[in-house]
């Protein structure tokens, strides 16, 4: 089963993961300590929803990128939870498509197929990118938060695989590699959409029947797994809207976090 809803209008082409994390070829257009969001001056609202259904989230976040791009509203970051559903990106297969019966929602960012659920901290940064956009800088930027979050929340070996978007827990074989948190963005008239997606105290049940992000070679973990304690959604939201606001302003720098390579999986795959 498969739900779409129609994109909007792009004036910069969707970011898949291989743009996600793909190790740029050039300097980021912006110094690492400065701000990539076109008014650093006002501080980013907040909306913090609780649970929201997928697709009325996924209105808000259309309305409020609109209302940005025309400058009606500040910067946004909308966090919440979704009852448990799957999405699938622009370069989902047939094949990651789930076997469980669970509805898939078709989406218009970059990737392949994933799981929302209860237990998973959600947040969409509704933000203005100063020109020039630079899509790889913003990406780096939320993984770079992200890995902070999980770090001084005590998984303090997360990083990156170069070739592969998100952030990371390193196994002791790349099979054992496992994903903490996942990405996925589009940018329509300089204003991003979509975000990221923190596994708290989430189950991985869903994720046993899918391909998620199109990875059959690696695993998944939560937070509360890692640590071997319950680590709820309400316990990492303000720590990731601190991290989030950091890594956007310039105050927390983007390094290099890899610690193994793989292949991408959306790389030569046509788009949905």
């Amino acid at each position: 089963m498969g739900i779409r809803r129609k994109a909007l209008p792009s004036t910069t082409a969707p970011p898949d993961h291989k743009e996600s994390h793909m190790t740029a070829p050039r300097q980021p257009f912006f110094p690492a300590d400065q701000s990539i969001r076109q008014d650093n001056d006002s501080p980013i609202a907040v909306q913090l929803l609780g649970t929201v259904d997928y697709l009325a989230a996924w209105d808000m976040q259309a309305d409020l990128a609109a209302q940005r791009a025309r400058g009606d509203i500040g910067d946004t970051i909308i966090v919440l939870e979704h009852p448990s559903i799957y999405t699938a990106g622009k370069r989902t297969q047939p094949e990651d498509r789930p076997t469980n019966g669970l509805p898939v929602i078709d989406v218009d960012r970059g990737g392949r197929i994933t799981w929302h659920g209860p237990g998973q901290l959600v947040a969409y940064p509704i933000i203005k990118l100063a020109d020039p956009i630079d899509v790889v800088d913003y990406v780096r930027r939320v993984e770079e938060a992200l890995i902070q979050v999980v770090r001084q929340a005590g998984v303090t070996t997360a990083g990156r695989i170069d070739g592969r978007s998100g952030v990371w827990v390193p196994g002791a074989t790349p099979a054992e590699h496992r994903k903490i948190a996942a990405l996925g963005i589009r940018i329509t008239h300089g204003v991003t959409m979509h975000g990221l997606a923190l596994n708290c105290d989430n189950t991985l049940e869903f994720y046993e029947h899918i391909i998620p992000c199109g990875i059959s070679d690696a695993g998944v973990t939560t937070l509360s797994r890692e640590l071997d304690r319950d680590v709820s959604v309400a316990e990492m939201i303000q720590p990731t809207l601190q991290a989030l606001d950091d890594a956007f302003s310039g105050r927390l720098v983007v390094a290099d976090h890899t610690f193994d390579s793989a292949p991408d999986p959306t790389k030569g795959l046509p788009r949905r």
